[in-house]
């Protein structure tokens, strides 16, 4: 029966993506902190669309064409020449509704370039405030899964690795999973999942929003389940609310 099943492997670093085969996956494209947070949230209050592109002058020419929102980071900060940045409590239903996001970010919208790149089949973007949406979705394809973490320039990154972690203990049965990456990231969740918000002081990534930015909300969102539980489907340049 086991051999029906749909695969699930985790790639911990988009470094690690190109040994992975997305041909046939749907890929979960993963950066908590803060690109994919900021995604499901403002698709859950009504944006169009979410544009994700990897550089800032693009999202910058971009948004003037389709009358768009041009908004991202570089190193956690707002980029230069962009009004907006990614944090997802900056896109409140009375500011983004029937809007469109040019989203550009350091680590999670470069991720989704090299899944297009490497001929993903399908790809959705997931964190904390969408994780129910993920997994529903992940259960109801009953296809091979790729769960893709953003990381920091390629570095490991605890979070993303949590969220994985979150989503494997939840649809492990539904899965054939022999994969390290993503034994690890199951038993990574589960040793702090009771609190991740007293957990997150840890991670490198929390000290550069909050030591340098004060992003302690941001944070606090970003980890907080199905806040914002709505599902983020890419399809022909766009990722829309599914």
């Amino acid at each position: 029966m086991e051999n029906n099943k749909p695969t699930l492997y985790t790639s911990l670093s988009p470094a690690l993506l190109h040994l992975y085969d997305l041909r046939n996956a749907v890929v979960v494209i993963i950066d908590v902190f803060r690109a994919t947070s900021t995604i499901a949230s403002a698709l859950y209050n009504g944006a169009q669309c979410v544009i994700p592109v990897d550089e800032v002058a693009k999202a910058i020419a971009l948004s003037k064409n389709v009358n768009g929102i041009a908004a991202g980071e570089r190193d956690g900060k707002i980029a230069d020449g962009l009004q907006h940045g990614n944090s997802p409590l900056e896109y409140s239903p009375d500011f983004i509704k029937g809007r469109t996001l040019v989203l550009t970010t350091t680590n999670g919208t470069k991720l989704l370039q090299m899944a297009l790149d490497n001929n993903a089949d399908t790809i959705i973007t997931g964190s904390f405030p969408n994780l129910s949406a993920v997994c529903d979705y992940l259960v109801k394809e009953k296809k091979n899964v790729v769960l893709g973490c953003a990381g920091w320039k390629d570095r490991y990154n605890l979070e993303d690795t949590l969220f994985a972690g979150a989503v494997i203990s939840r649809i492990k049965e539904h899965f054939t999973i022999h994969c390290d990456s993503s034994l690890t990231a199951e038993m990574q969740y589960n040793a702090v999942k009771d609190d991740l918000h007293a957990f997150a002081p840890n991670l490198t990534h929390y000290h550069r929003l909050v030591d340098r930015f004060g992003l302690i909300e941001d944070i606090r969102f970003c980890m907080t389940p199905d806040v914002a539980n709505v599902l983020p489907l890419y399809k022909e340049g766009m990722l829309l609310a599914h």
